[in-house]
C-alpha cells in the first residue's frame, strides 16, 4: 500500500482548469484528490502566486502538472515545500532569465502562431476559424468548437515574462512530447525534456491537446510519477 499525493493540475493559454475534463475522472477513479488551478493568465508571477495558494490548500504531499504555458507555472510554483515532483505536458521548460518568446525564437514559429490574435486590451486569443487546425487538429467537431468557444485569453506580457530560478533543477520531473504538436514545435519539447533529464518522456501522436485526445496516457505518466514518489505506508 502507498499514500497518495494530492494533484494540482495547471491549465495553459487559451483555457482554464475544464481543459483537464477528461483526465480529471480518471485520475479520480484512482484514488487521487484532483485539483485544478484557475489561473488568471495575466503575468507569469500572478499565476505562480494563484497555483502557490492551491498548493497551500492541499493536505500532504503534491505532484503539480502543467500543460502548454503552465509548464512555466509548475516551474516556478515547484518550489513550495510540500511539490514533490513535477509532470509536463507539452509544456514550456524554462530557466532562469528565459522567456516563452526566447524559447520560441530558437525556431522557426510553429504552423499554431499564425493564429494568435492580439486584442485591443494587450491579450491574445486564437482565431476561431483555425482554432482546431492549430490547437487540437485530432479532436471531433464538437470538442474542438467547445474549445474554441471557451477560450480564456492570455496577457501578452506572458510571453515576455522571464522565468525565475526553475524547479525542475531540484526536484524529479516527467514529461509528455506531442509529436503533432502546432503550437510547440515538437522538437522544443524534446529539448526542453532532455534538458531537464527527466525521469521519463513519453511520446505521444498528438496535437497540443493532448491532454484531451490522450487523457489515458496522460494519466498513466502522472500515476507512474506518484507511485515513484509515495513511500510505502505502514
Amino acid at each position: 500500500m502507498t499514500s497518495k499525493p494530492s494533484i494540482v493540475l495547471v491549465h495553459g493559454a487559451w483555457g482554464d482548469g475544464s481543459h483537464w475534463c477528461k483526465v480529471i475522472p480518471v485520475l479520480h477513479g484512482k484514488g487521487y484528490r484532483v485539483s485544478a488551478v484557475q489561473n488568471p493568465l495575466t503575468s507569469l508571477d500572478d499565476d505562480i502566486e494563484r497555483t502557490r495558494r492551491l498548493i497551500e490548500a492541499q493536505d500532504g504531499p503534491v505532484i503539480l502538472v502543467g500543460h502548454s504555458y503552465g509548464g512555466a507555472v509548475i516551474s516556478g510554483a515547484g518550489h513550495h515545500d510540500k511539490v514533490i515532483g513535477l509532470v509536463y505536458i507539452a509544456a514550456f521548460a524554462p530557466d532562469e532569465g528565459e522567456s516563452l518568446g526566447s524559447i520560441f525564437a530558437r525556431r522557426d514559429p510553429p504552423a499554431g502562431a499564425a493564429s494568435i490574435r492580439p486584442d485591443a486590451y494587450g491579450f491574445l486569443w486564437l482565431d476561431r476559424a483555425t482554432h482546431k487546425e492549430s490547437f487540437c487538429q485530432e479532436l471531433g467537431d464538437d470538442a474542438a468548437l467547445i474549445l474554441a468557444a471557451t477560450q480564456k485569453p492570455i496577457a501578452a506580457r506572458c510571453f515576455d515574462d522571464k522565468a525565475g530560478a526553475p524547479a525542475w533543477r531540484d526536484k524529479p520531473s516527467w514529461y509528455q512530447v506531442s509529436l503533432e504538436d502546432r503550437m510547440i514545435p515538437p522538437e522544443t519539447e524534446q529539448w526542453m525534456a532532455e534538458r531537464m533529464q527527466a525521469r521519463k518522456i513519453v511520446q505521444l501522436a498528438a496535437s497540443h491537446a493532448s491532454l484531451a485526445a490522450y487523457p489515458h496516457e496522460i494519466v498513466a505518466l502522472i500515476d507512474e510519477a506518484a507511485l515513484d514518489l509515495s513511500p510505502p505506508s505502514r
